[in-house]
């Protein structure tokens, strides 16, 4: 199921790098973003990490909270984490329930052969806990400007 902008944002409890549970009642009163990727220490993952880390000053000056969801364990985070130095946590969905919930957990091709994976995806969740912003499918260098750009239409 895609989400779109108005919808209630679904709940999810999870752990972060840190094991400390994270859930949707955390967020109310912040704009944030949640992108969701496939797997730590992959190229394209760890481009993507690394040019949310680079722009996240900028960032959170805009307003926005970050939060990054795969289905990595909360250990592959703490290591992914430490090792590009993210400022945001990372939370582990190991059994894909909130990846499912949000619309990202889709049938995938690679090398002819078909599987069920994390969709590279994101949305923005509103102060009052609804999608404010979806984007069903995006590339990990393009992220950062996505958002700044549904910032600066939204914010005229």
């Amino acid at each position: 199921m895609q989400l779109k902008v108005g919808d209630k944002a679904p709940e999810f409890k999870l752990e972060d790098q840190d094991g400390k549970t994270h859930s949707l009642s955390d967020l109310k009163g912040k704009t944030t973003l949640i992108y969701f990727y496939p797997k730590d220490e992959t190229p394209g993952c760890t481009a993507q990490a690394c040019s949310i880390r680079d722009n996240f000053e900028d960032l959170k000056q805009m307003g926005i909270d970050v939060l990054g969801v795969s289905k990595d364990d909360v250990k592959s985070h703490a290591k992914f984490v430490d090792n590009h130095e993210l400022p945001f946590d990372i939370l582990a969905d190991t059994d894909h329930t909130m990846i499912e919930a949000y619309g990202a957990w889709q049938e995938r091709s690679m090398y002819g052969r078909k599987f069920f994976g994390t969709q590279r995806s994101a949305v923005v969740v509103s102060p009052k806990l609804t999608i404010e912003a979806v984007w069903p499918k995006i590339q990990p260098l393009k992220t950062v400007a996505e958002v700044k750009a549904w910032l600066q239409s939204r914010n005229g």
